[in-house]
């Protein structure tokens, strides 16, 4: 690895590489009925928590009853298949209503005293968001109060069930970190390019830890230094660790790299909800990023690629370049079977905009595209609308249109099986399957592997065979002339 103290060299200017859009953007719609029937979307609660599961030795403490925290953490063992480091502050329903900044306070000193973690999130529910909660003030009494746990940091976030969905709390609570934890450059003395090597990126809620694995052995490849905020491939890509149990998390991005963020070349954004995010990162920093809506498909991935060669001033690695290839071959081959293929998408925006790329690349049709909540990345979705709903609608719209195929978590287990079409599961949670957490699905591999599964599927339904060819021409045998006739 090289020296982070190297000299600075020049960096270039802040670049926002083009997306793969359509030229249209999609009619959204918005939601017509009073409530969720078979819900798509996970609570913003939820998305603060996973960003904060990506922070070393960090326990997040949600602020809500004891039913809020259980019923997220199910979700996260479910889909993670490994013990969760999470807590509650456990509101009953005396405080719930008379005020909960004592339990809030409370909360806080037994953590730091038993647990002693670097970091506590604190995000919100839906019923302390309701009783009308100051979460600021309660931390600020917990900092008077127990001047002792000063070392420890705290990041309280607002985050109600009802508002947003899992990327927009995941957004929401990697921009307080960003506001709280990493120190401005006018204050600290960082400049951008001083690490000359260090590469800073901040990835979207869509992104698995197969996925982050992926694009820190990219990164490597162009002998670049990545960090990442949060690095969920760290603490949760579902290794053993030596110790039997810890009440915090183990691996992850460790709060002295946050430091040093303002000495980067350059970061890497991925997701268009993560905007406000690097925003913040960017005006504390003042280090130049390039934002990529998603890493999936053969044009997304040749602009990430390209920026990597400009920062880093390295050839393209010829693996990478064979890997390129490899995918040109692989959406000849697939083109076939999904070449008018009509598919039914549900996902948060960013997955969404990813998928019907994707699929419009390859000739395909998305019939049905729903999203939990509007957001910016729906203004990519490749369709023609995009319905702000659940499940239900899915399933009618899918119905209406002729889906083939449906694409969404699994929770859409049963609609796929009322829609009688085959389902292949995407986005979070994957709570009905083994490894769904690590599966890789952007760059050349990942869009490769993602273009073999639908075309197999595809082909299971017998759409795009290539069937043997009988010439009427040939002088069949008198024992093959019937089957001929037959075929």
């Amino acid at each position: 690895m090289p020296d982070p103290t190297d000299t600075p060299r020049v960096t270039p200017p802040p670049v926002t590489p083009p997306a793969n859009a359509p030229i249209t953007p999609p009619e959204i719609v918005k939601r017509n009925k009073a409530l969720a029937v078979s819900p798509l979307k996970a609570s913003s609660t939820l998305g603060a928590t996973l960003a904060f599961l990506g922070m070393d030795r960090c326990l997040p403490m949600l602020h809500g009853s004891q039913g809020c925290t259980a019923f997220g953490k199910i979700f996260f063992i479910q889909h993670f298949r490994e013990p969760m480091p999470m807590q509650t502050t456990a509101l009953d329903q005396v405080s719930t209503i008379m005020g909960s900044d004592d339990a809030v306070v409370e909360g806080l000193a037994t953590i730091a005293s038993k647990h002693a973690p670097d970091l506590i999130g604190l995000p919100t529910t839906g019923l302390t968001e309701t009783q009308g909660a100051d979460i600021e003030r309660a931390v600020a009494m917990f900092r008077a109060k127990h001047p002792e746990h000063d070392q420890i940091a705290v990041v309280p976030v607002s985050t109600p069930d009802y508002a947003g969905s899992l990327e927009s709390g995941f957004n929401t609570a990697l921009k307080a970190m960003i506001e709280r934890l990493v120190p401005k450059a006018s204050a600290c003395g960082t400049r951008p390019g001083r690490r000359r090597r260090q590469v800073n990126v901040l990835p979207g809620a869509h992104l698995t830890v197969g996925d982050l694995e992926h694009i820190k052995d990219l990164l490597e490849r162009f002998r670049l230094r990545p960090v990442l905020l949060p690095d969920l491939s760290d603490s949760l890509d579902g290794h053993l660790a030596d110790t039997d149990y810890s009440a915090l998390t183990i691996g992850g991005t460790r709060l002295e790299e946050l430091e040093h963020l303002g000495d980067a070349v350059a970061t890497l954004v991925i997701g268009s909800s993560l905007d406000g995010a690097a925003d913040a990162l960017a005006a504390r920093t003042g280090v130049p990023d390039y934002r990529f809506p998603h890493l999936m498909g053969m044009d997304a991935m040749d602009a990430f690629i390209t920026t990597l060669a400009e920062i880093s001033a390295e050839p393209v690695p010829d693996r990478i370049t064979r890997q390129r290839s490899q995918l040109q071959d692989a959406m000849l081959d697939a083109h076939f079977s999904l070449g008018q293929a009509r598919f039914a998408v549900a996902a948060d925006g960013d997955l969404l905009a990813a998928l019907t790329q994707l699929l419009a690349a390859m000739g395909a049709e998305t019939v049905a595209a729903v999203a939990p909540t509007n957001g910016p990345a729906l203004k990519q979705v490749a369709a023609a609308s995009v319905k702000i709903g659940d499940l239900e609608d899915l399933e009618q719209i899918a119905r209406a249109n002729g889906a083939e195929v449906l694409i969404t978590n699994s929770h859409g287990v049963h609609t796929a099986e009322r829609l009688g079409i085959p389902l292949l599961r995407a986005g979070f949670p994957q709570f009905d399957m083994l490894g769904g957490y690590q599966r890789q699905w952007i760059g050349y591999t990942g869009t490769r592997a993602t273009l073999f599964e639908l075309a197999n599927i595809l082909l299971g339904l017998h759409k795009g065979e290539i069937h043997a060819y009988r010439s009427s021409l040939k002088q069949w045998p008198e024992a093959e002339r019937g089957a001929t006739a037959t075929a």
